[in-house]
């Protein structure tokens, strides 16, 4: 499927071809093959596929960057599942240490053993991990990084020795420069990625999103859920309201409910709407939403 997603969106057949023999030399170790993931959204967006393509190919690892709603995790799922790798998530929060990424101690069998963390065991298996908001982490967090993420691709485990990092290993970092809590990413970390800026989806593909996933959806008003979003995009990147509404998950959800028969403004309320807190946003949200979609069913008719 994901393959013959690639080719819909043109890729080079060199790229694509790549990607096969990548997948031939690295089979995936059945313990973890459960994690190879198959993604319920595509990713549209030929030049992104081929950079990141290239890069993943030349052993690089990635750092996306991007606003909001740009489909930075969604496109990291969509690369583990064209390599055929297993992915694991790694949350980069506030509180995230050195022990909850690469392990700790722990008890076992009365006796203390080492306890792989995400970062450990994606490397040991040949995994894909993606570093989610990574502008967000402590320095003491990401430093243990550093070694993992260059030319040494290896994680120095005190107390336990060093482990290199399978030939398949990639890591996929993703950062958003507008969250509450983030911060610059320095120049050391940034070094260690290729950094690809996620394009902000056009009319074309989130129409092509919206058909997909909803094939039964009129096209009048299938068009209505693009302007829409495209709208609250561009009130957003006017300073007009902040990020908030501007949720691409939520409005496939709203779209959900009312295939499913609630009233379509009342779907896009509690998709859209009330992820916003401030009164006069929600106001002027709710204003767009009533100019671009009829209340009642949308589907059925």
């Amino acid at each position: 499927m994901i393959l013959e997603l690639l080719r819909s969106e043109g890729i080079d057949e060199s790229l694509i071809r790549g990607v096969e023999a990548f997948r031939s030399d690295h089979p995936v170790d059945g313990s973890v093959s459960a994690r190879v993931p198959v993604p319920r959204y595509p990713f549209y967006g030929k030049d992104a596929w081929e950079e990141a393509l290239t890069a993943l190919l030349c052993g690089e690892n990635l750092l996306l960057v991007g606003p909001k709603a740009t489909g930075k995790n969604v496109f990291a799922e969509c690369l583990a599942a064209a390599f055929a790798r297993p992915l694991w998530d790694v949350s980069l929060h506030v509180n995230a240490d050195a022990d909850s990424l690469v392990g700790a101690d722990t008890f076992a069998d009365g006796a203390v053993a080492f306890r792989e963390g995400p970062v450990c065991r994606c490397a040991r298996m040949g995994g894909f991990g993606v570093l989610d908001e990574i502008n967000m982490a402590k320095n003491e967090a990401i430093a243990v990084l550093h070694a993992t993420l260059d030319h040494r691709r290896a994680i120095d485990v005190p107390g336990y020795g060093r482990v290199q990092l399978d030939p398949a290993t990639r890591f996929i970092a993703t950062m958003n420069h507008g969250y509450a809590g983030t911060r610059e990413l320095n120049e050391a970390l940034a070094s260690r990625f290729m950094v690809i800026a996620m394009p902000r989806i056009s009319e074309r593909n989130l129409s092509r999103l919206i058909a997909r996933e909803f094939p039964s959806l009129r096209k009048k008003y299938a068009d209505q859920f693009v302007a829409l979003f495209l709208e609250i995009d561009s009130k957003c990147a006017n300073s007009e309201v902040s990020t908030r509404s501007l949720d691409l998950r939520g409005l496939l959800s709203a779209i959900r409910l009312a295939e499913r028969g609630l009233d379509a403004a009342r779907a896009l309320e509690i998709g859209i709407v009330n992820k916003s807190f401030d009164e006069f946003e929600r106001s002027a949200i709710a204003d767009v939403i009533a100019a671009r979609v009829p209340r009642g069913r949308l589907f059925g008719e």
